[in-house]
């Protein structure tokens, strides 16, 4: 009998970190950066940049006089200097994505970060948002610090919206709503057009908002998003943990277990997220989190089997 249990246990564990480890690779996934020159990528420039420019040059040769074709003239030297600026952010996003992306242990991404701080400035903000990525494992506050560098009055918006989500982020996890919410409100969704981005700051906005009084705002903001749409795949986690926060503040109990439940089949863990300190001591903070989103996700954890039952955790 006794044989039998410490097998059962065992594994238990054993799907326990099997379960965590596949969290983390789905972390390290994405941090991958896609090549900014790949054949598609550059096509598909080519044709926006190509459209644009045939409309703007178009005008200016069916206007008479030298004004309109000198504006458009600067309009294309311009919109070049983005395009370039644009190409060598994103080359160089993607070489400090695969510095970060192997970092899988302390002293790898110990490593990690010297390499960025050898190879790159301290105001580069590719660098500093790959250096508050992996001090995120074992240090919040400080990937908090390392992100606060960033002066969001000097980047470009689209910098500041991102820096301002990741901080935000980190906020939540720490259980510092108040913090996040005045964050996220100064993010605007429509400077950015691709949809995984979108989705990822309204998955953090929607959750700032739903877990400090403004749930009804943030399930409309959240319900636009499709999250069994394949191009939110990435992200359908994210997605669907701020839509649970969301249903359980506007009282959308049957919603929010709905949610749990698609939560639960990607991976059990992601419901630890909703588990707070007063039922065990590893858990998240309470600001924020409802009860009964809590005991909901507490009940399927324990049911799943994929917890073990100890005695830190606490019922009622």
């Amino acid at each position: 009998m006794a044989k039998a249990s410490a097998k059962k246990k065992k594994k238990k564990k054993h799907a326990q970190r099997e379960a965590a480890e596949e969290l983390r690779q789905q972390q390290r996934e994405k941090m991958q950066v896609p090549d900014p020159f790949a054949p598609e990528n550059i096509k598909k420039l080519a044709i926006r940049v190509g459209i644009g420019a045939v409309v703007v040059w178009g005008i200016a040769f069916a206007i008479p006089g030298w004004i309109p074709l000198a504006v458009a003239g600067v309009l294309t030297v311009v919109v070049a200097g983005i395009i370039l600026w644009g190409l060598s952010y994103a080359k160089k996003s993607q070489a400090v994505a695969q510095i970060v992306k192997g970092a899988d242990t302390a002293e790898a991404r110990k490593e990690a970060l010297d390499k960025l701080d050898k190879d790159f400035k301290d105001d580069d903000t590719a660098a500093i948002f790959a250096k508050a990525q992996l001090q995120m494992q074992d240090d919040p506050r400080a990937a908090l610090e390392t992100l606060e560098i960033i002066n969001l009055d000097k980047v470009m918006a689209p910098v500041a919206d991102q820096a301002r989500s990741q901080r935000a982020l980190i906020h939540l996890m720490l259980g510092d709503t108040d913090e996040a919410r005045t964050l996220v409100d100064h993010i605007d969704l429509g400077r950015h057009k691709e949809p995984a981005i979108r989705g990822t700051l309204a998955a953090v906005i929607g959750e700032a908002w739903a877990r400090t009084g403004q749930a009804k705002k943030a399930r409309e903001l959240l319900e636009t998003f499709d999250a069994e749409d394949e191009v939110y795949a990435d992200i359908k986690p994210q997605l669907l943990r701020a839509l649970a926060f969301a249903y359980a503040w506007s009282n959308q109990n049957k919603k929010m277990k709905a949610t749990l439940r698609k939560l639960k089949g990607i991976n059990t863990q992601l419901l630890m997220g909703f588990i707070t300190k007063k039922k065990n001591p590893a858990g998240v903070n309470p600001r924020g989190v409802h009860p009964l989103l809590e005991k909901e996700a507490f009940s399927m954890v324990m049911k799943s089997g994929a917890v073990p039952r100890k005695m830190q955790f606490k019922r009622g």
